[in-house]
């Protein structure tokens, strides 16, 4: 309203001195007005690009910094992030100012918008704030596996409002910072081990300890397993006796980055050995009684 109420005067006192002067000092004063407003309107262009230029080598200069000094790539992203569009809204600010366009009437009149627009926005500060929680508390950075959201993937980016992931299957999910700071966080990257579990069906008649001993041959023989802590030893044991097959459990612990590849590895392993030491695979069976009534 005030911003208004200044334009409205100043365009009534041009009014005004257009009523009390020649039509030819008119032209003369708003050719005058023209230039001024032209040269204004250049030297904003080459602010703006300069500044522009500026804000890209600032850009640079903190990212040269973060990278000798080692900083956490969450906390990188988010500082770059942040200071971009810090920079970009003074240079905006600086470019009114060259216009010509009161500075103080346009940040006053920001200040009011900004408290609507921060309650319309609510969201979106809750996410910055979650993106400063995530910063601080840690629970995952740049480079994890993590599953939240019902999303699974490696985190790329921690940005102001949102994380970037990268699923397995290279799809890019983005999450607000927001659910992520206060919801349930699976990183499967903090801890340096990982127990690898299998469920293997063998059939009525096999003997479970030749079957044990041929999984355990068969683990110990692969160099991801871990085999220096007993409390990590390989370890099969008899889970069910299930309708048509014995259901045995299968653990045994490796690297997390290990993980998958001992699993499929393995997998293909039992699938391929065992028979040759005597454990099969069963089908589902189904065993029909006939009665002869006659």
């Amino acid at each position: 309203m005030i911003l208004l109420a200044e334009n409205q005067g100043t365009i009534a006192k041009v009014i005004e001195m257009f009523k009390n002067i020649s039509f030819q000092d008119a032209m003369s004063k708003l050719a005058n007005m023209l230039v001024s407003f032209g040269f204004k309107l250049v030297i904003a262009i080459v602010v703006f690009y300069i500044g522009r230029f500026i804000i890209r080598k600032i850009n640079q200069l903190l990212t040269n910094v973060f990278d000798k000094r080692h900083v956490d790539l969450s906390l990188k992203t988010f500082m770059l992030s942040f200071t971009k569009i810090l920079l970009y809204f003074i240079l905006v600010v600086t470019i009114i100012g060259i216009l010509g366009i009161e500075t103080s009437s346009f940040l006053a009149l920001f200040a009011s918008a900004g408290v609507a627009i921060g309650m319309a926005l609510s969201g979106t500060l809750q996410n910055f704030a979650g993106g400063v929680l995530i910063l601080i508390l840690k629970p995952y950075k740049v480079g994890d596996y993590i599953e939240a959201q019902g999303f699974a993937g490696t985190v790329k980016e921690v940005l102001m409002f949102n994380t970037v992931i990268t699923t397995p299957d290279n799809k890019t999910i983005m999450i607000p910072n927001g659910v992520l700071s206060t919801g349930s966080i699976n990183n499967y990257s903090v801890q340096p081990m990982r127990r690898v579990d299998w469920s293997l069906s063998i059939q009525y008649g096999d003997d479970f300890e030749t079957a044990s001993a041929a999984i355990k041959e068969i683990l110990n023989s692969d160099g991801r397993v871990v085999k220096d802590d007993p409390s990590q030893a390989v370890f099969v044991g008899l889970k069910e006796l299930g309708d048509s097959a014995l259901i045995l459990t299968i653990r045994a612990w490796c690297h997390s980055a290990d993980y998958w590849g001992l699993y499929f590895d393995i997998t293909q392993r039992m699938y391929a050995e065992l028979p040759q030491k005597g454990v099969h695979f069963p089908f589902p069976q189904l065993d029909v009684h006939l009665v002869n009534n006659a």
